[in-house]
């Protein structure tokens, strides 16, 4: 499998301050990862994106505000995200490399797409910056996509609940988002009954897994509800919000999943569309043994598909979870 790996030294100048945990490193870390996977890699240049392309996502006067703060030099946008100047050129690139890839997958330059970019966007609302986020990287290349006619499926395994991004497309049907997230933790929202609303309303399923819980339920709920909904949408394109930070050497979060967690839902998602047509994002993930060994064995997933036996979900919150999320897969998707 051909992977379309995209990446650019801007991501290295987002410069968040000492001890920040969504650092510079990262992008390094994720690189080595992809490449370790032992799949051939096509380099990308993530391009800038234009006034265009985040007008698709964001208000002008929020990305004119956002040019200006950086242009001042920046500061503190919340107590968690902040920017200065070099920040303008990462975000820039890093919103649009999402569309550089898709753009190369679509003339067959490679069967996988991989962005390996920062700041990361999941939080990002259409006028409001949060969680470490200053654009909605992947919300913009999903509207690039439904612009071009194309149904589009966003799976979020962050281990943050990709507020954005639901609020986003919450009325929108062209596009289903699933997250698979800790609740309850950072932003507070995801709660399973959050379905969407007016026309969207089904194409928004959550799964709160409470602290705690492990690769078996992951993988469970993947197998018998989230594949199923995924093949019963029918996208043309598949977008992973691919956040590391679930892992359980991750020092922001709660959840317990190891490396071979990622493989195994990557191998289950490869079934979605066809090679060519997926593409991963990265997100969060703080911990950079944990991003390097978890973006190799994503890698190694899609290249490999699903290889073994569907695990039986743990006991005690995280079952009852899995009940009411299942009890929303069947009101709305029969499955």
């Amino acid at each position: 499998m051909r992977v379309a790996l995209v990446t650019h030294e801007a991501s290295l100048e987002h410069d968040t301050g000492y001890g920040h945990p969504e650092r510079a490193a990262r992008v390094p870390a994720v690189v080595e990862g992809v490449r370790a996977a032992g799949q051939p890699v096509v380099e990308l240049s993530a391009a800038e994106a234009s006034a265009e392309m985040l007008a698709l996502v964001h208000s002008d006067a929020y990305v004119e505000a956002i040019r200006r703060f950086c242009a001042s030099g920046g500061g503190s946008l919340d107590p968690d995200t902040v920017a200065h100047e070099k920040s303008w050129g990462a975000a820039l690139r890093s919103a649009g490399a999402g569309i550089t890839v898709i753009d190369a997958l679509r003339v067959g330059a490679a069967d996988l797409g991989f962005v390996a970019m920062r700041p990361p966007g999941h939080h990002a609302l259409v006028n409001r910056a949060m969680g470490f986020c200053l654009f909605n990287n992947v919300a913009i290349a999903a509207r690039y996509l439904t612009r071009h006619g194309h149904r589009v499926a966003i799976f979020d395994w962050d281990v943050h609940h990709g507020n954005g991004t639901q609020d986003i497309f919450y009325d929108d049907p062209s596009v289903l988002y699933v997250s698979m997230h800790e609740f309850p933790a950072y932003p507070g929202s995801g709660w399973y009954t959050e379905t969407g609303t007016g026309a969207g309303k089904g194409f928004t399923l959550n799964v709160p897994w409470p602290t705690g819980t492990t690769g078996p339920s992951y993988r469970y709920m993947t197998d018998t509800v989230l594949i199923p909904v995924l093949h019963r949408f029918a996208p043309d394109w598949l977008l992973v919000s691919a956040g590391y930070d679930a892992h359980r050497a991750d020092p922001l979060a709660g959840i317990g999943l190891v490396a071979e967690d990622y493989g195994a839902m990557a191998g289950r998602l490869s079934s979605v569309v066809p090679d060519g047509r997926t593409v991963v994002i990265l997100e969060g993930g703080y911990d950079l043994d944990a991003l390097r060994t978890s973006a190799a064995t994503t890698v190694e997933g899609f290249a490999l598909g699903p290889v073994d036996t569907t695990p039986l979900p743990e006991t005690g919150a995280a079952q009852i979870v899995a009940g009411g999320v299942q009890d929303i897969a069947a009101r709305y998707w029969g499955v």
